[in-house]
């Protein structure tokens, strides 16, 4: 269900995410300190217990934005079924699966905690660790297949939130103080150390000046009495996605007007230009972006035996 390719909906998903996993760090991170609340006498219990609880809700609504606005945007290749039944993307399957699985398990301990008084407290105590499968989950989805996992600034706050929960997690258990401190700074480095080594990616270009793309896409006619308006449009997929879309009216024996139009995403850039050459199965033109840079670009396809096509796009300052 794609609805839209707007920027805004696709820095919505990601903020969305990145908000809902401090939040979800963060009532962790709370939860343990309840758990000692012996040495946190002096906070006053609205500091602890009723944040978390309040922090548990934000996740759960920021979450929500997250999987909607993924789901309605054509930038990201998911369907409805692919982000709800976990592994079945075919977008890196185990790290999004991860997320979904993390997800689903947070909906289902809201549950619980929306019954607690109804159920055993014990089951209720039980269910309640699974918070922190909840937050592993979010943190390997996160790191493997964020958009933005290897920007510096996210893996600190990765490395950072993993050392905090390990480390109140190990001075929960061992009650010594340099060991939690160990534990904390090992979870930093490991955290740190996928994201920026086998987990790293190479970040998209953005309106990038030279690209070469797969390109799919349909010639569309519309025939009049005296002009006819040949269009192709299509999609560009590779290191910088495109959409573009070519347009030529013919008058007999000549071609008339061309307009040339290729967006850029995820920015949503729209470079704009005409046609310069025009053969069977190819064209070339050039376009403008909105800050004033130019893009040649030249397109070469031929028939996927289903009324479609199949080739390449190339662009050069």
């Amino acid at each position: 269900m794609h609805l839209t390719a707007s920027p805004a909906d696709w820095y919505a998903a990601r903020a969305a995410g990145i908000v809902a996993y401090l939040l979800l760090s963060g009532a962790v991170a709370l939860g343990l300190a309840l758990a000692g609340r012996r040495q946190l006498q002096r906070w006053p219990r609205f500091a602890l217990e009723d944040v978390h609880r309040f922090a548990g809700l934000l996740v759960g609504a920021f979450v929500t934005v997250h999987v909607v606005t993924i789901a309605i945007d054509s930038f990201l290749p998911f369907s409805i079924g692919q982000l709800i039944v976990p592994f079945t993307s075919a977008y890196r399957p185990l790290f999004v699966g991860l997320g979904i699985l993390a997800a689903e398990l947070l909906l289902a301990l809201a549950i619980t905690n929306h019954y607690r008084r109804r159920i055993p407290y014990r089951f209720w105590r039980r269910a309640h660790y699974a918070n922190f499968g909840v937050w592993i989950g979010a943190t390997v989805h996160g790191v493997g297949s964020g958009t933005d996992r290897s920007a510096p600034w996210l893996v600190a706050v990765y490395a950072l939130a993993a050392g905090a929960v390990a480390g109140l997690i190990a001075f929960r258990g061992l009650r010594m103080r340099p060991a939690a401190i160990a534990v904390g700074l090992g979870g930093v480095v490991l955290v740190a150390g996928l994201a920026l080594g086998p987990l790293h990616i190479r970040k998209r270009p953005w309106n990038a000046r030279l690209f070469h793309d797969r390109l799919t896409g349909r010639i569309v006619s519309q025939s009049g009495v005296t002009r006819a308006i040949v269009s192709m449009a299509g999609e560009g997929r590779g290191l910088q996605r495109v959409l573009v879309r070519a347009d030529l009216l013919l008058a007999p024996r000549r071609i008339d007007r061309t307009a040339l139009q290729l967006e850029f995403l995820p920015s949503g850039e729209i470079c704009r230009g005409t046609v310069t050459a025009a053969h069977a199965f190819s064209f070339g033109g050039s376009c403008r972006l909105p800050d004033g840079t130019s893009r040649f670009v030249s397109a070469s396809w031929h028939g996927d035996g289903a009324g479609g096509l199949v080739g390449t796009i190339d662009a050069h300052a």
